[in-house]
Formats: C-alpha cells, structure tokens, sequence
C-alpha cells in the first residue's frame, strides 16, 4: 500500500506569536516596515523637543536620558516647561503621571495579543507603547498576521528615532537664538494643535472650555502649579459626568 508523498511546502505557522521561529531578518524587517512612518513624524518634533529643552538649561545627556527613560513626547513637553518656570517636583511628577494615565488604556488593549508573554517581556515592551506605536501595532494585530516580536521591533525602533532626533536638537539648540524661527511659541503652538484634534463633538470643546476657565481660576488662589494639575481633573471629571448624564438620558 503506497503512502502519500510527504508535502515540500513549509509548513505555515498557526500562531503569529510564532512567526519569530520563521527567522529574525524577516521578523526585524517587518517591523521596520512598519515603523518608518512613525519616525518620520517623530523626527521633526524631536527636533522641536531638544531645542526646547536645550533653551530650558537641560543639555544633550540629559535629553537623552529623559527621552530613554520617559518616551512620552506631550509629557516631556509638559516637563520641560514645567522646569523652566522652575515648577516644584511633585507638580511635574503628578501632572505627567495624569497626562500619561491613557497608556494604562492603551496596554490593557495590547494585552489581549500578548497574553502567553513573559514579564520580561511585558516589562520592554510596555515601555515602548506610545500613541503612534498603539494605533500600528492594533492595527496589524487586528488584521491576524502579526507577531509580537514584530510589534517590539516597532517599539523600539520608534523608540531609538525619538531617542536620536531629541539628543540631535539640543546639540543643535546651542547654534539657535533664543527666539529664533518662533521657537518660543512652537510649544503652545504644539498643545494647541493637540487640542484642536481632540474636539471631535460639543462635549470635548466643553470640556477643554472649563479646563481652561478652571485653570485660571485655580492659579489666582493656589500658588505654584498645581493648579494645572487640579484643573485637569476636574474638567475631565466634569466632562465625564456630562457624559453619563446624555448617555443615561437616550436611555430613557
């Protein structure tokens, strides 16, 4: 009785998990494929960044340092401005901890295609989970063909292009006037352009309306900055009571 003749064809994995077995020169290639587009746009806003912090007295080793270390673009924003109106510490702390509370939703997300990780793992790539490098990896986890190596060599390739452009512009920060090129302004020009992205209805232009009424109000009776930090919470607060209240109403 003759037996079938085994099949050449290698055999396809079954897990994307897997895909790093297949070789790591495909995996780091996909990766990087993916993750141009990101260092493209962190190219120039890392630039922005280190002149910023090198205007703010903080120098290259210290740039790169806060951006190894840190790898939040808005809270390193928010850090650096902070320190330059010499802004006490637990101020700084506190407000970027709040600023970066959405990288807890973000990993809970991320979490359901790396369940089988190690927390060595977990520990490196969670560092590396940035708003751009979320929206990609979701993206190809979503589609069913991507791996989680694939999804680390997103992070840290981002990672190491943030790293490098941040270090690159407070080197060049020291041939910058100060003033020069609207470099003073780039930094609320930055938030603003965030905000206005974020107003996607009524409720959010509400929200950022009494954030900013609630910020001035708060910094005329509390000295230092913890007003920012206490007008945060509480136009957020507000904004989300709003919400629950329109939505519990179309319930009825």
């Amino acid at each position: 009785m003759s037996h079938p003749a085994p099949s050449r064809e290698p055999e396809r994995l079954k897990d994307p998990v897997d895909k790093a077995a297949a070789g790591l020169i495909p995996v780091v290639r996909e990766g990087f494929r993916a993750a141009w587009p990101i260092c493209l746009g962190y190219f120039p806003i890392g630039l922005a960044f280190g002149v910023l912090a090198q205007k703010a007295g903080i120098g290259p080793l210290g740039v790169g340092l806060m951006s190894f270390l840190v790898f939040a673009g808005s809270a390193q924003f928010i850090a650096v401005s902070m320190l330059a109106q010499t802004a006490a510490l637990t101020s700084i702390v506190l407000t970027t901890f709040l600023v970066n509370l959405r990288h807890l939703l973000m990993s809970s997300a991320l979490s359901v295609y790396l369940r089988h990780s190690s927390w060595r793992f977990l520990c490196l790539f969670s560092h590396g989970i940035t708003d751009e490098s979320f929206a990609v990896n979701m993206t190809q986890f979503r589609e069913g063909n991507w791996s989680r190596s694939e999804a680390l060599t997103v992070n840290l390739v981002s990672h190491a292009a943030w790293v490098g452009s941040t270090i690159l512009g407070a080197y060049g920060g020291q041939f910058i006037p100060a003033g020069a090129f609207g470099i003073d302004y780039a930094l609320p020009a930055m938030f603003l352009c965030l905000l206005v992205f974020q107003l996607r209805g009524r409720l959010y232009a509400v929200t950022a309306v009494l954030s900013g009424a609630l910020a001035v109000i708060l910094a005329l009776l509390i000295p230092g900055n913890t007003h920012i930090m206490l007008a945060a919470i509480l136009a957020a607060s507000l904004g989300f009571a709003l919400r629950r209240s329109r939505i519990g109403g179309r319930k009825r």
